[in-house]
């Protein structure tokens, strides 16, 4: 079955910005959409990514950043059979408040999940975002040293992993 990953932008970008992201992976195999979401809470974000992914088999979701914590928390849903969530520089916490992670609906989610994050992110701490990962019943981490909050300098590995993930899936 092929996989059809929809991708949610950071919070200062929009689907344009995803651009690469798309043509990347669709040059690997994957089809991939990039959605735009509303400039608001991640939660209030939640409904608008639900409406624009279509529900049915062979469908994934993920995001850059505030994308990636929106499709998290839709993959969280009761009512959704997402078959996996792609989390590009999760924002684990806000820069300078590691006590305040977002993982609360983490262990809620239950497909497979690839995170790939920079060691030298601010948002999130290398050995919190580690140790966090332990919450997803499914999971693997990707991470690269010396990055902080972006991926551009590696996207290209970026995209090959995220491939491989996704067409393991189908």
């Amino acid at each position: 079955m092929p996989v059809h990953v929809y991708i949610g932008h950071g919070a200062s970008g929009n689907a344009a910005s995803m651009a690469a992201h798309v043509a990347g992976l669709r040059r690997r195999g994957v089809e991939a959409t990039a959605i735009d979401l509303p400039k608001k809470k991640a939660e209030d974000a939640v409904p608008v990514l639900r409406s624009i992914v279509p529900d049915g088999a062979g469908i994934a979701v993920g995001g850059q950043s505030f994308g990636g914590r929106v499709a998290s928390m839709a993959a969280a849903a009761n009512d959704t059979d997402y078959v996996g969530l792609v989390l590009f520089s999760y924002p684990l916490h806000r820069p300078g408040h590691p006590d305040e992670l977002r993982t609360g609906h983490w262990t809620a989610i239950r497909c497979p999940v690839l995170l790939l994050s920079g060691e030298a992110d601010p948002f999130a701490r290398i050995d919190l975002l580690r140790s966090s990962v332990r919450l997803l019943r499914s999971a693997e981490l990707v991470t690269y040293p010396r990055l902080g909050h972006t991926l551009k300098p590696v996207l290209d590995d970026a995209l090959d992993r995220t491939a491989a993930f996704l067409l393991g899936l189908g």
